[in-house]
Protein backbone atom coordinates (compact mmCIF):
# COMPACT_ATOMS: atom_id res chain seq x y z
CA UNK A 1 0.00 0.00 0.00
CA UNK A 2 3.15 2.52 0.88
CA UNK A 3 4.52 1.54 -2.37
CA UNK A 4 0.96 2.38 -4.23
CA UNK A 5 0.62 5.79 -2.51
CA UNK A 6 4.08 6.94 -3.33
CA UNK A 7 3.54 6.12 -6.84
CA UNK A 8 0.21 8.18 -6.59
CA UNK A 9 2.59 11.05 -5.11
CA UNK A 10 4.78 10.48 -7.83
CA UNK A 11 2.51 10.59 -10.50
CA UNK A 12 0.78 13.70 -8.99
CA UNK A 13 4.23 15.29 -8.75
CA UNK A 14 4.86 14.25 -12.70
CA UNK A 15 1.70 15.94 -14.19
CA UNK A 16 1.19 18.99 -11.97
CA UNK A 17 5.07 19.95 -13.37
CA UNK A 18 3.47 19.18 -16.87
CA UNK A 19 0.28 20.98 -16.96
CA UNK A 20 2.20 24.28 -17.16
CA UNK A 21 2.87 23.20 -21.10
CA UNK A 22 -0.31 23.10 -23.31
CA UNK A 23 0.13 19.78 -25.12
CA UNK A 24 0.06 17.85 -21.52
CA UNK A 25 -3.16 17.53 -19.55
CA UNK A 26 -3.85 15.44 -16.57
CA UNK A 27 -7.16 14.46 -14.35
CA UNK A 28 -8.87 11.81 -12.11
CA UNK A 29 -11.71 9.21 -13.24
CA UNK A 30 -14.30 7.51 -11.05
CA UNK A 31 -15.91 4.87 -13.30
CA UNK A 32 -18.26 2.56 -12.08
CA UNK A 33 -17.82 -0.71 -13.95
CA UNK A 34 -19.27 -3.93 -14.82
CA UNK A 35 -17.06 -7.11 -15.48
CA UNK A 36 -17.43 -10.96 -16.52
CA UNK A 37 -15.76 -13.98 -17.25
CA UNK A 38 -15.96 -16.37 -20.35
CA UNK A 39 -13.94 -19.46 -20.88
CA UNK A 40 -12.56 -21.23 -23.85
CA UNK A 41 -14.54 -24.62 -22.42
CA UNK A 42 -18.13 -25.34 -23.24
CA UNK A 43 -18.77 -27.11 -19.81
CA UNK A 44 -17.66 -23.42 -17.73
CA UNK A 45 -19.82 -20.72 -18.29
CA UNK A 46 -20.74 -17.31 -17.27
CA UNK A 47 -23.73 -17.58 -14.20
CA UNK A 48 -25.11 -14.71 -11.87
CA UNK A 49 -24.41 -11.79 -13.95
CA UNK A 50 -22.02 -9.27 -14.09
CA UNK A 51 -19.66 -7.96 -10.65
CA UNK A 52 -20.13 -4.40 -10.25
CA UNK A 53 -17.29 -2.60 -9.69
CA UNK A 54 -15.10 0.81 -9.60
CA UNK A 55 -12.21 2.07 -11.27
CA UNK A 56 -10.39 5.22 -9.47
CA UNK A 57 -7.41 6.77 -10.78
CA UNK A 58 -5.82 9.48 -12.86
CA UNK A 59 -4.97 10.39 -16.31
CA UNK A 60 -2.84 11.94 -18.54
CA UNK A 61 -2.84 13.10 -21.79
CA UNK A 62 0.25 14.47 -24.39
CA UNK A 63 -1.13 16.05 -27.35
CA UNK A 64 1.24 15.64 -30.32
CA UNK A 65 -1.46 17.69 -32.19
CA UNK A 66 -4.28 19.64 -31.89
CA UNK A 67 -6.98 16.82 -32.01
CA UNK A 68 -4.44 13.62 -31.28
CA UNK A 69 -2.56 12.80 -27.97
CA UNK A 70 -1.09 9.21 -26.19
CA UNK A 71 -2.66 8.73 -23.23
CA UNK A 72 -1.42 6.61 -20.08
CA UNK A 73 -2.40 6.57 -16.45
CA UNK A 74 -2.65 4.69 -13.40
CA UNK A 75 -5.84 3.53 -11.04
CA UNK A 76 -7.34 0.96 -9.53
CA UNK A 77 -9.90 -1.47 -10.52
CA UNK A 78 -12.28 -2.78 -7.84
CA UNK A 79 -14.03 -6.07 -7.36
CA UNK A 80 -13.44 -6.67 -11.49
CA UNK A 81 -14.10 -10.86 -12.21
CA UNK A 82 -16.86 -12.75 -12.42
CA UNK A 83 -18.68 -16.04 -11.57
CA UNK A 84 -18.37 -19.07 -13.39
CA UNK A 85 -20.17 -22.45 -13.64
CA UNK A 86 -18.61 -25.68 -13.84
CA UNK A 87 -21.18 -28.40 -15.43
CA UNK A 88 -18.84 -31.30 -13.36
CA UNK A 89 -17.53 -31.63 -9.70
CA UNK A 90 -13.86 -31.82 -8.95
CA UNK A 91 -11.19 -30.13 -6.98
CA UNK A 92 -10.65 -26.68 -8.16
CA UNK A 93 -8.63 -23.65 -5.92
CA UNK A 94 -6.48 -26.18 -4.93
CA UNK A 95 -3.66 -23.67 -4.18
CA UNK A 96 -5.51 -21.89 -1.76
CA UNK A 97 -6.42 -22.82 1.97
CA UNK A 98 -9.55 -23.81 1.68
CA UNK A 99 -11.97 -25.80 4.28
CA UNK A 100 -11.58 -29.84 4.25
CA UNK A 101 -15.33 -29.50 3.50
CA UNK A 102 -15.09 -27.84 0.21
CA UNK A 103 -12.10 -30.58 -1.34
CA UNK A 104 -14.46 -32.03 -3.28
CA UNK A 105 -16.89 -29.97 -5.10
CA UNK A 106 -20.20 -31.16 -6.67
CA UNK A 107 -21.47 -30.63 -10.33
CA UNK A 108 -22.66 -27.09 -11.01
CA UNK A 109 -20.80 -25.66 -8.35
CA UNK A 110 -20.77 -21.13 -8.75
CA UNK A 111 -16.92 -20.15 -8.30
CA UNK A 112 -17.45 -16.00 -7.73
CA UNK A 113 -13.88 -14.46 -8.55
CA UNK A 114 -13.59 -10.48 -6.82
CA UNK A 115 -10.14 -9.78 -8.29
CA UNK A 116 -8.64 -5.70 -7.41
CA UNK A 117 -6.21 -4.94 -10.00
CA UNK A 118 -3.80 -1.96 -10.41
CA UNK A 119 -3.87 -0.79 -13.84
CA UNK A 120 -1.63 1.15 -16.31
CA UNK A 121 -3.52 2.03 -19.59
CA UNK A 122 -1.67 3.19 -23.32
CA UNK A 123 -3.73 4.36 -25.58
CA UNK A 124 -4.34 7.25 -28.60
CA UNK A 125 -6.70 9.84 -28.02
CA UNK A 126 -8.85 11.23 -30.76
CA UNK A 127 -10.60 13.76 -30.70
CA UNK A 128 -13.26 16.05 -32.86
CA UNK A 129 -12.78 20.15 -32.80
CA UNK A 130 -15.09 22.34 -30.49
CA UNK A 131 -18.89 22.50 -31.24
CA UNK A 132 -19.81 25.02 -28.77
CA UNK A 133 -18.40 23.45 -25.56
CA UNK A 134 -18.61 20.05 -26.71
CA UNK A 135 -15.72 17.29 -28.21
CA UNK A 136 -16.49 14.06 -29.15
CA UNK A 137 -13.37 11.26 -28.34
CA UNK A 138 -12.46 7.75 -29.74
CA UNK A 139 -9.84 6.26 -27.28
CA UNK A 140 -8.21 2.80 -28.49
CA UNK A 141 -5.86 1.20 -26.15
CA UNK A 142 -4.17 -1.43 -24.07
CA UNK A 143 -3.97 -2.25 -20.42
CA UNK A 144 -1.59 -3.86 -18.20
CA UNK A 145 -2.87 -4.96 -15.04
CA UNK A 146 -1.46 -5.89 -12.01
CA UNK A 147 -3.36 -8.20 -9.44
CA UNK A 148 -3.45 -6.83 -5.60
CA UNK A 149 -5.90 -8.77 -4.10
CA UNK A 150 -8.26 -11.74 -4.83
CA UNK A 151 -11.02 -12.55 -2.81
CA UNK A 152 -13.22 -15.83 -4.14
CA UNK A 153 -16.79 -17.54 -2.87
CA UNK A 154 -18.05 -20.73 -3.48
CA UNK A 155 -21.29 -21.54 -3.87
CA UNK A 156 -22.11 -25.64 -3.90
CA UNK A 157 -25.61 -26.79 -3.10
CA UNK A 158 -24.51 -30.17 -3.17
CA UNK A 159 -22.30 -29.90 0.07
CA UNK A 160 -22.48 -26.74 2.02
CA UNK A 161 -25.46 -25.08 0.37
CA UNK A 162 -25.16 -21.01 -0.40
CA UNK A 163 -21.77 -20.43 1.00
CA UNK A 164 -21.24 -16.87 1.54
CA UNK A 165 -17.86 -16.54 2.89
CA UNK A 166 -14.44 -14.91 1.10
CA UNK A 167 -11.73 -16.99 0.34
CA UNK A 168 -8.19 -15.48 -0.45
CA UNK A 169 -7.90 -17.21 -3.80
CA UNK A 170 -4.58 -14.93 -4.50
CA UNK A 171 -2.55 -17.76 -6.23
CA UNK A 172 -5.64 -18.96 -8.14
CA UNK A 173 -5.21 -15.81 -10.24
CA UNK A 174 -2.96 -14.57 -12.65
CA UNK A 175 -0.78 -11.79 -11.43
CA UNK A 176 -0.69 -10.35 -14.48
CA UNK A 177 -3.66 -9.13 -16.75
CA UNK A 178 -3.93 -7.97 -20.26
CA UNK A 179 -6.46 -6.45 -22.95
CA UNK A 180 -7.27 -4.31 -25.25
CA UNK A 181 -10.36 -1.99 -25.52
CA UNK A 182 -11.81 1.00 -26.95
CA UNK A 183 -13.57 4.27 -25.49
CA UNK A 184 -15.94 7.07 -26.58
CA UNK A 185 -17.19 9.57 -25.31
CA UNK A 186 -17.76 13.40 -24.91
CA UNK A 187 -15.92 16.17 -23.47
CA UNK A 188 -17.59 19.29 -22.13
CA UNK A 189 -16.01 22.27 -21.59
CA UNK A 190 -16.58 24.21 -18.07
CA UNK A 191 -13.32 26.59 -18.21
CA UNK A 192 -10.76 27.63 -20.42
CA UNK A 193 -8.38 24.42 -19.42
CA UNK A 194 -10.95 22.60 -18.05
CA UNK A 195 -13.77 19.92 -19.14
CA UNK A 196 -15.89 17.28 -18.04
CA UNK A 197 -15.46 13.78 -19.52
CA UNK A 198 -18.20 11.11 -19.78
CA UNK A 199 -17.76 8.21 -22.36
CA UNK A 200 -18.18 4.40 -22.44
CA UNK A 201 -15.06 1.93 -21.99
CA UNK A 202 -14.90 -1.51 -23.72
CA UNK A 203 -12.06 -4.29 -22.36
CA UNK A 204 -11.29 -7.45 -23.46
CA UNK A 205 -8.85 -10.15 -21.70
CA UNK A 206 -6.92 -11.90 -24.44
CA UNK A 207 -4.42 -13.32 -21.21
CA UNK A 208 -5.40 -16.24 -19.13
CA UNK A 209 -6.69 -14.68 -15.63
CA UNK A 210 -7.09 -17.69 -13.87
CA UNK A 211 -4.48 -20.09 -13.12
CA UNK A 212 -5.11 -24.06 -13.68
CA UNK A 213 -4.29 -27.40 -12.36
CA UNK A 214 -7.48 -29.22 -10.71
CA UNK A 215 -8.82 -31.93 -11.32
CA UNK A 216 -12.28 -32.24 -13.25
CA UNK A 217 -14.51 -35.52 -12.04
CA UNK A 218 -15.51 -35.34 -16.40
CA UNK A 219 -17.79 -38.64 -17.39
CA UNK A 220 -14.82 -39.76 -19.19
CA UNK A 221 -12.85 -39.80 -16.85
CA UNK A 222 -10.73 -37.69 -14.48
CA UNK A 223 -9.17 -34.63 -16.18
CA UNK A 224 -6.70 -31.97 -15.34
CA UNK A 225 -8.41 -28.25 -15.34
CA UNK A 226 -6.75 -26.20 -17.87
CA UNK A 227 -9.45 -23.98 -19.14
CA UNK A 228 -8.61 -20.65 -20.11
CA UNK A 229 -10.33 -17.52 -18.25
CA UNK A 230 -10.86 -14.33 -19.91
CA UNK A 231 -11.94 -10.71 -18.21
CA UNK A 232 -14.48 -8.29 -20.26
CA UNK A 233 -15.41 -5.49 -18.67
CA UNK A 234 -17.83 -2.06 -19.46
CA UNK A 235 -17.10 1.05 -17.45
CA UNK A 236 -18.65 4.50 -17.18
CA UNK A 237 -15.75 6.66 -17.94
CA UNK A 238 -16.74 9.31 -15.74
CA UNK A 239 -14.26 12.12 -14.86
CA UNK A 240 -12.32 15.67 -14.93
CA UNK A 241 -9.44 16.74 -16.96
CA UNK A 242 -7.44 20.27 -16.25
Amino acid sequence: MKKNILLFSFLICLFSAGNAQEDIRFGFQLSPSFSWMTTDNSSINPSDGPNLGLKLGMIGEYYFQENYAAVSGIGFHFNAGGTLLHSYGGNYWTQSDLPSSLDTLSNNVKLKYSIQYLEIPFGLKMRTKEFGYIRYYMTPQLTAGFRTQARGTIDDQGITGENEEKYNIKREVSGLSLSWGVGAGIEYSISENSSLVGGILLQFGFIDATKDGGTVFHPDGNKTEDSKGLMRSISLQLGVIF
